[in-house]
């Protein structure tokens, strides 16, 4: 992240926006996802410390910490009676789809988002980890 960022810099334009992807465990790190739990807590702190630096040149710079999501990685690396289980223990009762989160980072790439830096929006279902 840290080198995609540093080539990516010097080519983009003042209202030019960067958004990285971190997670709820970020935050409520799960003791199973330790590894995991940790590079996602790294990109939050380097999103809030890139933003004041960036800023200098008119770029953003913020990031989303989904909670649970349905992809193709969930059944293909949990057995099947967590799979059914899964995202279960948010607001709605299940995980998100992918295009549930799609306008967040939409709305972070646009010029609505103009006064918006340094921030990490959840996106957890309700799972309120902040």
């Amino acid at each position: 992240m840290f080198w995609l960022c540093r080539a990516a810099l010097p080519r983009m334009q003042p209202g030019s926006a960067i958004i990285n992807t971190a997670s709820i465990q970020a935050y409520d790190p799960s003791p199973q996802l330790l590894p995991y739990a940790a590079t996602k807590g790294a990109i939050v702190n380097f999103t809030k410390g890139l933003s004041p630096i960036t800023m200098k040149q008119g770029v953003r710079v913020n990031a989303v910490a989904p909670g649970p999501v349905w992809t193709p990685l969930i059944p293909s690396t949990m057995p099947p009676d967590k799979v059914k289980r899964f995202g279960g223990d948010t607001a709605f009762g299940r995980p998100a789809q992918p295009a549930e989160l799609a306008p967040l980072f939409v709305f972070l790439a646009s010029n609505d988002a103009r006064f918006v830096t340094g921030e990490v929006f959840a996106a957890t279902g309700g799972q309120t980890p902040f």
